[in-house]
């Protein structure tokens, strides 16, 4: 987790750290980092111990940049150091604490989000939609983890008037953890779905881990996403807000499509525009509009961000080179991104071959064979036109494919470059998708841009 925040108060800061370590800082704090190679002078640099790599053995280093302080555990203090250091139990916890106190010195609605798949897109509109009557904070890029959230929290100043805060987890407990540090007034679940077993073990441990968020708000407001069930049955007692493609909810929703074939989304009685055929964001645009709506954004002003709205690099990206269209969707992937993935790729409504390009999708545990027969079955399923897998998991993909024309697996991405390049013609469509490790992106530059 490389990342660094600047702080803009230093002063507050100071009063925090002494507040929870009992520590007066010597000199001003100019950022906080938990990478030695982001280091800056006059930073805090986080000594963290994680499961690779210890960041107590970069103290000399940082110590040459000439930062203001490090914060390091118990019998790690080196005499040799110019820089003030300041010994605690636990750096991570430490660092969740500050980040909790600095969070609860601004008095403003935190939204907090969660969920198996379209946490960081769905922050990324909301953030969007939001900040057209805001000053908006949000999470930059996906610093969701235990660490990435309280830095995100650090990066708050007295200018915003609302903040989004998302929230992963990789194991049982992360996110109520993640809340005692957030203190949300608002959450929000996108979905429920076995994206991340490892780690879990079961679709149940997630559910109860994600849930957290929920019971969390018993002063606050959730909103529930009434088209997923497991969302829907989790009790808890705080106020709820509702949306859904069902008529039972407060921001029902259904969906239609344009002559192009373009989404058009009914919520609420009020018709949206999306200009695209992707489920998964008419799905976001629903949960955004129950939290934009109920925020006090107007209907029309919903409707100009979504049309002004541009995903990040990676996420559906739609690319053309000269007759072939490229759906760059290689940010990130799991089971159910992927058949999402798959379904926008055959929503293209202009002629051509259907063409998948996939990598594996990683950190499945032990369901990762599954997951990918399952893929396998899909990709059969859509009659598509070709498919070229690369990577490990991937082969069982292949293995399961049947009644599709071209089917060939790659080991070497070279190689899995060159049969493209050998194979595409006019007017082919053509989707990349993979976990972020595969660096799918690369694979389309080597063919497109090489």
């Amino acid at each position: 987790m490389a990342m660094r925040i600047k702080i803009n108060n230093s002063e507050m800061l100071s009063k925090i750290i002494k507040k929870i370590t009992n520590e007066t800082l010597v000199s001003p704090i100019s950022g906080i980092t938990t990478d030695s190679r982001n280091c800056k002078p006059g930073d805090l640099y986080v000594a963290l111990l994680g499961k690779r790599t210890n960041g107590h053995h970069f103290l000399s280093k940082v110590d040459k940049i000439n930062v203001s302080a490090i914060l390091i555990s118990e019998d790690n203090s080196n005499k040799k150091l110019k820089a003030q250091q300041i010994i605690v139990n636990d750096t991570k916890k430490t660092l969740g604490m500050i980040a909790n106190e600095w969070r609860n010195n601004f008095d403003l609605p935190v939204i907090g989000i969660t969920g198996s798949n379209g946490k960081t897109s769905t922050k990324e509109l909301l953030y969007h939609i939001l900040k057209a009557k805001y000053n908006v904070h949000a999470t930059k890029g996906n610093y969701n983890t235990s660490i990435g959230t309280p830095l995100s929290l650090l990066s708050i100043n007295k200018k915003h008037e609302l903040s989004i805060i998302e929230m992963g987890a990789n194991q049982p407990g992360d996110i109520k953890y993640l809340c005692e540090i957030v203190n949300p007034t608002h959450g929000l679940i996108t979905n429920i779905s076995s994206a991340h077993l490892e780690g879990f073990e079961s679709i149940e441990n997630i559910t109860k881990t994600k849930s957290a968020l929920f019971y969390y708000l018993k002063k606050g407001i959730s909103f529930i996403n009434y088209a997923d069930d497991k969302i829907k049955s989790i009790d808890h007692d705080g106020s709820k807000i509702t949306y859904g493609l069902n008529a039972e909810c407060d921001y029902p929703a259904d969906i239609h499509h344009d002559e192009d074939g373009s989404i058009l989304l009914t919520i609420d009685a009020n018709e949206i525009q999306t200009k695209s055929k992707n489920l998964s964001f008419a799905k976001n645009i629903i949960a955004s509009a129950a939290v934009s709506i109920s925020l006090g954004i107007e209907w029309e002003v919903l409707q100009k961000q979504i049309l002004t709205f541009k995903p990040p690099e990676g996420r559906c990206k739609v690319l053309t080179f000269n007759s072939i269209t490229v759906i760059d969707d290689t940010y990130n992937a799991n089971l159910e991104s992927c058949i999402a993935a798959i379904d926008y790729l055959l929503a293209f409504s202009s002629h051509g071959r259907n063409i998948l390009v996939l990598g594996d999708m990683l950190e499945l545990g032990n369901s990762s064979r599954n997951q990918h027969e399952k893929l396998g079955v899909k990709c059969s399923k859509s009659k598509v036109d070709a498919v070229f897998t690369i990577g490990n998991e991937v082969s069982s993909t292949k293995n399961s494919i049947t009644g599709v024309p071209i089917n060939l697996h790659f080991n070497n991405p070279k190689k899995l470059i060159e049969s493209l390049k050998f194979h595409i013609q006019k007017n082919d469509k053509i989707l990349f998708k993979g976990s972020r490790g595969m660096k799918m992106e690369e694979i389309i530059t080597g063919v497109f841009k090489a």
